[in-house]
């Protein structure tokens, strides 16, 4: 494939958006259950790795929210730097980012809370999509007025500066360097900042204080994206390069680790480098099987999904896919029998979901923000 058919999308990204997305379209759900109806060593490990953490540490379904929003950076180059490339001015484009920001914010608070009024003590405003609109429109107004050298800056600037924050403070009562739940200087500034609820009471996962490091992984995005479109490297040099930058900056992250733990509650920076590290892997490998070997086919399934990635990650507001599925396909379910009953069914949504989607890839109907 040329460097100038490679320059107009990623088929690659969209492709490992939808692989991101299916794990939480029911994958999830299905190795759980598989877990409890098998003693295969492949299911237990699966099952425990698509949990969250609680608190310290890192599992692999920790990766899924700062993959999608790497991936969004990513992607940036591709639409904004295109726009650039127009002779679009820079204010224009700044409005247009701070405009999908507000609509991110908003749907996020519409997938905590629905479209029932509620009393301001009862609504959560923090959210996966607010995070994601927050940490996209920093980092692209970075990507707008700042060049490679001092996005790099911006950066690792984030990053040090972050674990300066929490390393050398904490909430009143609590040694600096607290990383409790109760006493860690993020959490608190939440408590005092965000109205509403939390979601942990006295912190919330997606808060605002964290958004900081999670600018970082967007900006980590941005500049993986001006690399693959904008160098002129050989396509399986840029693969390699990227596999193996992948690899450094989870090196570093381990060694992080030990002083700054992973904590993807708190979007530690040393989290932030390794999930930053796995997702540029992850895209290298991608992009070389199917952007430049050119193996497409297998990953359609993925690409139906990544799309249209926002609509099916809102849906689950307006649709009972459960219902949905039942008087569809509920008659497999019980044709399956105990154990499987309910494994069939969780693959019976997962198929319901992906056809929904393929109709809106068939007639062009994209949700995009």
């Amino acid at each position: 494939m040329s460097q100038q058919n490679l320059s107009n999308r990623l088929y690659s990204l969209d492709a490992l958006r939808g692989f991101d997305m299916l794990w939480i379209m029911g994958a999830d759900e299905l190795f759980h259950e598989l877990a409890k109806v098998s003693d295969l060593s492949l299911f237990q490990t699966m099952s425990i790795q698509l949990d969250h953490v609680a608190w310290n540490g890192f599992c692999a379904y920790d990766m899924i929210f700062p993959l999608f929003l790497f991936i969004a950076g990513v992607a940036t180059p591709y639409s904004v730097g295109r726009e650039l490339e127009k002779g679009v001015d820079r204010n224009k484009l700044l409005l247009r980012i701070i405009k999908r920001s507000l609509i991110l914010v908003v749907l996020g608070i519409i997938y905590n809370n629905g479209l029932a009024i509620n009393p301001l003590d009862k609504i959560r405003f923090p959210s996966v999509l607010g995070r994601i609109g927050l940490a996209y429109m920093f980092a692209n107004i970075i990507y707008l007025y700042a060049g490679k050298k001092v996005q790099a800056l911006w950066f690792t600037g984030l990053l040090i500066g972050y674990w300066l924050l929490i390393r050398f403070t904490a909430a009143p009562g609590f040694a600096a360097g607290d990383m409790t739940m109760e006493g860690n200087i993020v959490s608190y500034i939440d408590r005092l900042l965000i109205p509403g609820s939390l979601y942990l009471t006295i912190h919330d996962p997606e808060g605002l204080i964290a958004t900081i490091p999670a600018i970082g992984t967007g900006l980590l995005g941005i500049m993986t994206g001006s690399y693959l479109r904008n160098n002129l490297t050989v396509p399986t040099k840029k693969a390699i390069h990227l596999f193996f930058t992948g690899v450094f900056l989870v090196a570093i992250a381990q060694l992080w680790n030990l002083v700054f733990p992973f904590n993807k509650n708190l979007w530690t920076s040393s989290f932030a480098l390794q999930a930053g590290g796995i997702s540029m892997m992850l895209l290298s490998l991608f992009y070389y099987i199917i952007d430049v070997q050119g193996y497409k086919q297998w990953a359609f399934v993925f690409r139906v999904i990544g799309m249209n990635s926002i609509l099916i990650y809102l849906s689950v507001v307006f649709i009972n896919w459960g219902f949905t599925t039942k008087a569809l396909l509920g008659w497999m379910a019980q044709l399956a029998g105990k154990p499987y009953e309910l494994i069939v069914t969780i693959l019976c949504i997962m198929i319901v979901k992906w056809l929904f989607l393929y109709f809106m890839y068939k007639k062009k109907m994209f949700l995009k923000v």
